[in-house]
C-alpha cells in the first residue's frame, strides 16, 4: 500500500492518559509540515515526469541527427529520482531533528517545572513552619500570662477569705464580749 499525504493528514492516533507521550498539537503541526513538503515533492515529481515525457516525445519526433547522445538521455530521468530521494532524506532528517529538539525542549521544560515546584514547595513549607512557630510562641506567652493571672486571683481569693475570716472572728468575739457583759446586766436594766 502506497502512503499518500492524505493518509498522513487523516491518520488518527489514540490519546494516552497518565503515560508519557507527545503533545497532539505539536505532532499535528509537524505532520502538516511533512504533508506540505511531501506534496511539493510529489508535484515536482509529476512536473519532472511530464517534462521527461515531453522530452521523450520530442526526441521520438526529432530527426536522428538532433537526438541527444545516449549518455545524456538517462540524466533527466535520474535527476528527478535523485532530487526526490534527496528531498525525502532531507524531510526525514529535518523531521528527526525537529523531533529531537522537541523532546529536548520538553525534558528541559519538565525539569524546570519540577525544580520550580520543589522550590515553591520549600518556600511554602518554610513559611508554614515560621507561622506555626509564631503562633506557638504567641499561645505560649498567652498561656503564661493566664497562668500568672490565675495565680494572682487565687492569692487574692486566699487573702480575701483570710480577711473575711478575721473580720467575722473579730465580730463574733465582739458579739460574745458584748453578750457576756450584757448577761451580767439584769433584763430589767436593759429596759425591756
Amino acid at each position: 500500500m502506497a502512503l499518500t499525504p492524505d493518509d498522513v493528514v487523516t491518520k488518527q492516533f489514540q490519546h494516552v492518559r497518565f503515560k508519557e507521550g507527545f503533545d497532539p498539537d505539536e505532532v499535528d503541526d509537524f505532520l502538516d509540515e511533512i504533508v506540505v513538503e511531501w506534496r511539493k515533492a510529489l508535484e515536482e515529481n509529476e512536473r519532472l515526469k511530464a517534462r521527461v515525457a515531453e522530452l521523450e516525445s520530442s526526441r521520438a519526433t526529432a530527426p536522428a541527427a538532433e537526438a541527444p547522445k545516449p549518455a545524456e538521455a538517462p540524466q533527466p530521468a535520474e535527476a528527478p529520482q535523485a532530487n526526490a530521494a534527496t528531498s525525502a532524506v532531507s524531510i526525514i532528517e529535518r523531521a528527526q531533528r525537529l523531533h529531537d529538539e522537541h523532546v529536548a525542549e520538553g525534558k528541559a521544560e519538565a525539569e524546570k517545572l519540577v525544580s520550580d515546584a520543589r522550590t515553591q514547595a520549600g518556600e511554602i513549607i518554610a513559611e508554614a513552619e515560621r507561622k506555626q512557630q509564631e503562633i506557638r510562641t504567641r499561645l505560649e506567652n498567652e498561656r503564661k500570662t493566664l497562668e500568672n493571672r490565675i495565680t494572682e486571683l487565687r492569692g487574692f481569693e486566699r487573702d480575701y477569705r483570710a480577711e473575711m475570716r478575721s473580720f467575722f472572728e473579730t465580730k463574733l468575739k465582739d458579739l460574745e464580749t458584748s453578750s457576756t457583759s450584757s448577761s451580767s446586766t439584769p433584763v430589767s436594766a436593759i429596759g425591756l
